[in-house]
């Protein structure tokens, strides 16, 4: 990144030695969700190591590469139903990557948000960011379960508050910010990484070529609304579904080809072979998150076909033109869009870096 395109009197111009922090167990740097890509991706536009409280799981390592150094305290993720001792273990995961975060003395310090967690409160007058991808008491309220919910809430507006800037990847998330006290906020979209994928080469890999796809690229959680797809798919007798992920829902269809977690590199490929990527979230799902499906697709110029929620309609008309459809009726959008390409619209998580530290 080039320091010279930061307002000169930004007290967060990037010094040499940056570092991206994350102290939440489950987000280990070289996992597999669109978290630990989040975070990779962040410290490859930075030039930054990461230090996490975890460098991987039982899921394997994914999306190392040698320019990406990796820092952890190798700290066990205890389970959620240990309820109030998984909580109290989370603390104490907290202090530990805090006193490394200190005697690494970073220059600059990008801190995910994580629950019981305030690490760059630690480092004095470090220039520091505060990235929200989440609510996190709220969160872990709504989706598990929270035992100590006055101590997790007031831990999490005093780092908001605190935090000199805080960067939030959705629209709903800067204003919640701004209520829990945060003075600099900016609402900062995620990025992707750049990179072509090979359209035709992966269709004919995969016996597509031909076929209409309809694809979905992510996590398969309820709210996510991959249990769409065989609906859409008996819609257009003639289309074949594409499903690359992996998550605790389980869809089955004639005509649905499940290819599971794919490489992080290998991602713009099988999107670019879609003819529509779908983001059919649900009408409960959560207001506050940024899709990075909707980039990875808009990035190959795949029409978006998706659920009007929170950013979805931001981020599928984002750019110098449209890149699909966000609304109610996906069947109609899927037919609106079949036939065409979008055109390609690329946000990096370079762009991601310069607009939060410019």
């Amino acid at each position: 990144m080039n320091p010279s395109r930061l307002h000169p009197s930004s007290p967060l111009v990037p010094g040499s030695r940056p570092l991206v922090v994350c102290a939440a167990a489950g987000i280990p740097a070289l996992g597999p969700s669109g978290a630990s890509a989040h975070l990779r991706g962040i410290a490859r536009a930075l030039g930054a190591p990461i230090l996490a409280a975890r460098r991987a799981d039982h899921r394997g390592e994914h999306g190392a590469d040698a320019a990406l150094e990796v820092l952890d305290v190798d700290v066990p993720a205890w389970p959620a139903r240990l309820g109030r001792v998984r909580e109290l273990n989370e603390l104490r995961i907290a202090r530990r990557v805090a006193a490394r975060a200190a005697a690494y003395a970073p220059t600059l310090l990008w801190e995910r948000h994580a629950l019981y967690a305030d690490v760059g409160a630690h480092l004095g007058d470090v220039p520091r960011v505060l990235e929200l991808n989440a609510p996190l008491a709220l969160e872990r309220a709504r989706f598990e379960s929270l035992t100590l919910p006055w101590l997790a809430r007031a831990l999490e507006q005093r780092a908001v508050a605190a935090a000199p800037r805080v960067i939030a990847v959705s629209a709903w998330l800067a204003a919640w910010a701004k209520s829990a006290g945060a003075v600099d906020v900016r609402h900062v979209p995620n990025g992707v990484e750049p990179g072509a994928g090979h359209r035709q080469a992966t269709r004919a890999r995969l016996g597509l070529h031909g076929h209409f796809v309809i694809g979905f690229l992510g996590s398969m959680k309820r709210w996510h609304g991959v249990e769409r797809l065989p609906a859409l798919l008996d819609a257009f007798p003639d289309a074949v579904g594409l499903c690359v992920g992996e998550g605790p829902v389980r869809i089955d269809h004639p005509r649905l080809l499940q290819v599971g977690q794919v490489p992080e590199s290998q991602v713009p490929h099988y999107v670019a072979a879609m003819d529509i990527g779908l983001a059919p979230y649900t009408a409960d799902a959560p207001p506050w998150f940024c899709p990075l499906k909707i980039l990875a697709y808009r990035a190959q110029g795949t029409p978006v076909v998706a659920s009007d929620v929170g950013d979805c309609a931001s981020l599928t008309h984002a750019g110098p033109a449209s890149g699909g459809y966000c609304g109610p009726d996906l069947i109609e959008g899927i037919a609106a869009w079949r036939g065409r390409r979008a055109a390609p619209w690329l946000r990096s998580w370079k762009d991601v870096v310069a607009e939060a530290l410019s």
